[in-house]
């Protein structure tokens, strides 16, 4: 039997994800809050649905990727969300980043309908969701991992099992506060290198085979060479991800000072209006620090 897709969430990642899962598996039932982003999938065969409820009636497998914590709260567990809504035996999909808590109670009250829980939060970026190479960390029921693992396939290479549901976001957690040190890195390399008078994508050029290299350096200095401040990841939903990561770690007894340092240069921006940048406009955050030293 061939199974009905819903997919949540069009935005910047969200709508190559949900082109991935129509090209692998056909027509697909898709809602988003602003119906204009979805366009482009609707004329390519892509069914509108009105609301999350007409997904979670209709659809046996669905996927999410929204904004925050309490979009994903609303989405799964109001009123007019999917695990009220939902047939006995969907299957539910997260990818969004949020709290680990929260996917812990949703997989709970899923199971309680009978459906099946997953988090799937990603990391690859715009990049990575354009080219279906995105890295996919996943928390569930390890029995019940074939249910969801086909679509997982078509969207990303790299599909890493961590452990019960909300492990999933663990590990997201300590993939941002990897990229947080790094997109601090990177960015100070560039305005030193600016600085001494190197010709930046040299430079670039020229540490990306040794140890320096890493994605952000491939993917997001030759952006800020260029003065590309395109979102492909946003400040705004990076701050949120950096708060998750802080306040986990202060209940569990940890203080981290460095993503600490970088969540207060990122806010700095974010202020300064700055929010709906993409992550590596953390340069300039980084450049007015070193003016004012």
């Amino acid at each position: 039997m061939v199974k009905k897709i819903g997919f949540i969430g069009i935005g910047v990642m969200g709508k190559s994800m949900a082109g991935h899962l129509m090209d692998a598996f056909g027509p697909i039932l898709i809602y988003s809050r602003t119906k204009s982003k979805a366009e482009d999938l609707i004329s390519r065969g892509a069914v509108w649905k009105d609301s999350v409820k007409e997904v979670a009636r209709e659809a046996d497998v669905v996927f999410t990727i929204v904004g925050y914590p309490s979009d994903v709260e609303s989405v799964y567990l109001s009123e007019d969300g999917l695990v009220e809504n939902a047939k006995q035996g969907t299957v539910f999909c997260d990818m969004t980043t949020t709290t680990p808590s929260l996917e812990m109670r949703i997989a709970a009250e899923a199971e309680k309908r009978g459906c099946t829980f997953f988090d799937a939060p990603v990391s690859g970026g715009d990049v990575g969701a354009r080219n279906a190479t995105l890295t996919i960390m996943l928390g569930g029921r390890e029995d019940e991992l074939e249910k969801v693992m086909p679509y997982l396939r078509t969207m990303g290479r790299s599909i890493n099992y961590m452990g019960r549901a909300g492990m999933g976001q663990h590990t997201k957690m300590c993939n941002q506060i990897v990229i947080a040190g790094t997109m601090i890195g990177v960015s100070e390399a560039l305005v030193y290198g600016r600085k001494a008078g190197l010709d930046v994508s040299a430079m670039v050029e020229a540490i990306r085979p040794g140890a320096a290299g890493c994605w952000t350096l491939d993917n997001l200095a030759p952006r800020v060479i260029r003065n590309d401040f395109e979102p492909g990841f946003m400040i705004d939903h990076f701050i949120k991800d950096m708060g998750i990561a802080l306040e986990e770690s202060r209940a569990m007894g940890l203080d981290l000072k460095g993503l600490s340092l970088v969540e207060k240069l990122y806010l700095n921006l974010q202020e300064e209006g700055y929010g709906r940048n993409g992550t590596q406009a953390l340069v300039k955050a980084v450049e007015a620090a070193a003016k004012e030293a």
